[in-house]
């Protein structure tokens, strides 16, 4: 297998990055005009497609699974930095947007991610072949994260509300941080096997098909990614009093804040799941998809609870009644759809009809 061992310095993928730094610079602090607005919104979509190819370069040098844990822990950081940046600024109503945050992350990848990379993988190759063990696994552990840390906190009584008491929220942080070590050392250690893509005769490959980028371009494109990463959290920090104003603007819901941080984050591993799945990687899109719910409950919940010490008024984690529904009906439909091992558009639609029926809602509850 050849290495890729030309950098392309000036291209659109290095230059965004670094114009979007440089904006960020400019436009911190500042009350932006509307063409200034629309502009850095413009740039922070360019900014998040380039972070997606410098991940998808890096991924293709350290292989499955490997390469997905890098875009799922990259996109977390992003989301965490905007869920605490705007709890701060936001003041009492900020209290349930790491919930609905979260909650929104974990739709979006059990529906949006797998839904889309099943339906695009068998209208191009028909039958999608995956590791049932291996995405088994990862999905037993979505949905013992999302009870405890988002179902629990409604029934729970030491405090009023849904919310979890000082030791409860202690008790969830730790033991999401330990479902979350677990997972990656079972992915990328003990049973990494369990994670590679499959063939029509079961065999795993553990060769990947693209040309693999040297080691110095791999080194470029992750300090690439880094200094986007930092440029679309400071971007969409400069854009969310934006957000929010249009949030209100069109009569939704406070809630649906969460909703569009959530897509602004997972629109680099959507970009990636679809990619993979028509290059008939289903394995690599589930490992996108499902990697991304735990590192977004893993990693956020622990983070916002350590937040909690110096952040005002209460944080409200449980779901509401509909919401713990469609949290229901999602775990039961991905269950049907990851045993058997294959999958065909019906099992796609049905995922993607079930993130329509959650937008929907998050508009008109």
């Amino acid at each position: 297998m050849a290495a890729i061992s030309r950098f392309p310095l000036l291209s659109w993928t290095t230059i965004t990055p670094v114009l979007g730094v440089l904006l960020l610079v400019v436009a911190w602090g500042r009350d932006l005009a509307p063409v200034l607005v629309a502009l850095v919104a413009v740039v922070l979509a360019a900014t998040v497609l380039a972070a997606v190819h410098h991940a998808e370069v890096v991924a293709l040098r350290v292989g499955e699974p490997f390469g997905s844990l890098v875009l799922a822990v990259a996109v977390t950081i992003i989301e965490v930095a905007l869920i605490v940046t705007l709890m701060v600024s936001g003041g009492p109503e900020a209290s349930s947007l790491a919930r609905d945050t979260v909650f929104a992350a974990v739709m979006i990848t059990t529906n949006g991610i797998v839904g889309i990379a099943l339906l695009l993988g068998a209208l191009k190759h028909g039958t999608t072949l995956f590791n049932a063990e291996g995405s088994g696994g990862a999905l037993a552990t979505v949905i013992t994260l999302a009870t405890l840390t988002l179902v629990l906190p409604a029934f729970t009584t030491s405090t009023p509300g849904p919310e979890f008491s000082a030791p409860q929220l202690a008790f969830a942080a730790l033991a999401s941080l330990a479902l979350y070590a677990m997972f990656v050392f079972t992915q990328t250690v003990r049973h990494r096997d369990f994670f590679l893509p499959v063939t029509e005769e079961g065999v795993i490959e553990t060769e990947e098909h693209a040309e693999a980028p040297s080691g110095k371009a791999a080194l470029a494109s992750l300090g690439f990614l880094l200094v986007a990463l930092v440029a679309v959290v400071g971007l969409a920090k400069i854009e969310s009093p934006a957000i929010e104003a249009g949030v209100r603007a069109a009569g939704f819901p406070q809630s649906f804040v969460g909703v569009v941080i959530a897509l602004l984050v997972l629109l680099p591993e959507t970009i990636a799941a679809a990619r993979a799945a028509l290059r008939d990687r289903i394995q690599t899109s589930l490992n996108l998809g499902y990697g991304s719910a735990i590192a977004s409950i893993g990693l956020t919940i622990p983070t916002i609870a350590l937040a909690t010490v110096w952040l005002d008024g209460p944080l409200l984690l449980g779901l509401g009644p509909m919401q713990m529904i469609l949290l229901l009906l999602t775990v039961l439909v991905s269950v049907l759809t990851v045993v058997p091992g294959r999958a065909t558009r019906l099992q796609g639609g049905v995922h993607l009809v079930l993130l329509a029926a959650f937008l929907f809602l998050a508009v008109n509850p």
